[in-house]
């Protein structure tokens, strides 16, 4: 099976959902991408196994979840909470959006890295990419693997 165009996702989702945050730059933007192919290929909307991850990010509900109550409803996330409502859909359920709202989904997975402790890095190496997405995105008790992860990354970089 193949997946969403990865230069049309960077290009005409993250980027721009990415920009109305005002979170956006070339690497958030390689960062974003390259986290959608090594979590769910550009492919599966749902966990292979059963598990709870949603949409091209695999972000889990508890994760989403976390974020809006967490943080989005407290004065440092409430200039992000007013952009995220205006991406969503009034007919479902925000973390079930992470399945079907490509826009959304994107910028909640730059939020989810928003919150980590530390900046960005300053470069879109492959390499640095995908161990930042291990530490921060997957979790060390994650199966991400940031070696095997690599040519994601560098596609994301390159399209």
């Amino acid at each position: 099976m193949s997946g969403i165009d990865a230069g049309q996702l960077k290009h005409l989702v993250v980027a721009p959902a990415l920009a109305a945050l005002g979170l956006d730059g070339d690497v958030a933007v390689n960062l974003v991408t390259g986290t959608a192919l090594a979590e769910s290929r550009g492919t599966y909307v749902r966990q292979i196994g059963g598990g709870p991850a949603l949409g091209l990010w695999q972000m889990e509900p508890a994760t989403h979840d976390d974020c809006w109550v967490n943080f989005l409803c407290y004065p440092a996330g409430r200039r992000f909470e007013r952009i995220l409502e205006g991406m969503l859909s009034q007919d479902l359920p925000r973390s079930a959006q992470l399945v079907s709202n490509l826009r959304y989904a994107s910028a909640m997975a730059r939020i989810r890295y928003y919150r980590t402790p530390v900046s960005l890095p300053s470069s879109s190496d492959p390499a640095v990419l995908s161990r930042f997405h291990k530490q921060y995105y997957n979790t060390a008790a994650g199966a991400a693997d940031p070696v095997a992860n690599i040519p994601f990354f560098r596609q994301a970089v390159m399209v």
